[in-house]
């Protein structure tokens, strides 16, 4: 009898080890993207996981300003993530912090600033400069992101165009909703953001990019986080994210692939 509890016993300790060990493989990857490359993301990730033990836990935050889910004040708190993907001047200052782990960063892709306006809206001319200032000055409503296209529409563009004054009480910054539902849902008659954040949502008219005179290109990299315990599954993750092979997928989602001839992770 006692040999038998002894035995019983032991099988316990095994199965409880077992578990553990398969616990800890099942263990999925913590992944935090902004915005822009988003629905790039999703596709990829899906392909990722195709695989065995690619358990990937995606999460979403803009990649500055002060909401709660923002990247910056996500690490802060020392969440336990062990990937970011994000705006590249975003992340420079991340890494130049210690928070990220040098050498990681991954850039992914490009982004250019489009506008749109709530579906069936009568679509305005932006083709020129002068024509997007109208465009703007005409809108009875106008709406940007609180990430790096709004920071940049609101601080260099409007002033740029002459008509900060004019924008006063009629322009405004959108927190972490993205700009094309804020159209969708007629909040707003004329919004600008990153195409590839337009594209995917329903009830709007994309119009077209900014003019070349006025565009800003946002790049989008990922990198490893500091804190992570699965630095090497990470780093896999990122060269997969990058690899040629996954170019045309990031292309179909508004986004200039910036893949520079990285394998895939096999």
């Amino acid at each position: 009898m006692i040999e038998t509890n002894a035995l019983r016993k032991r099988l316990a300790c095994c199965v409880l080890l077992l578990a553990a060990a398969g616990s800890a493989m099942a263990e999925p990857l913590t992944v935090v993207s902004s915005g822009g490359f988003a629905a790039a993301y999703k596709k990829l990730v899906a392909e990722w996981q195709k695989q065995p033990d690619r358990a990937v836990d995606s999460q979403w935050g803009p990649s500055m300003g002060a909401t709660k889910n923002a990247i910056p004040q996500r690490l802060d708190r020392k969440e336990p993530i062990d990937v970011v993907i994000m705006v590249g001047d975003a992340l420079d200052k991340l890494m130049a912090t210690g928070q990220l782990v040098p050498g990681s960063k991954v850039v992914l892709a490009d982004s250019t600033i489009a506008c749109a306006v709530p579906q069936g809206a009568p679509r305005p001319d932006i083709g020129t400069v002068d024509a997007l200032r109208q465009t703007l000055l005409n809108a009875r409503s106008v709406a940007w992101s609180d990430s790096a296209s709004g920071e940049y529409i609101e601080r260099e563009m409007i002033p740029k165009l002459g008509i900060a004054e004019q924008m006063r009480g009629k322009g405004r910054k959108i927190p972490a909703t993205p700009v094309g539902e804020i159209l969708a849902a007629k909040e707003a008659d004329f919004g600008c953001q990153q195409r590839s954040e337009l594209l995917p949502v329903h009830g709007i008219d994309i119009v077209g990019d900014l003019p070349a005179d006025v565009q800003y290109v946002t790049e989008f990299s990922a990198a490893v986080v500091a804190s992570s315990p699965r630095r090497e599954e990470a780093t896999r993750f990122l060269r997969f994210l990058a690899a040629p092979e996954n170019a045309e997928v990031i292309r179909s989602t508004g986004l200039v692939p910036m893949a520079k001839g990285a394998a895939a992770a096999r």
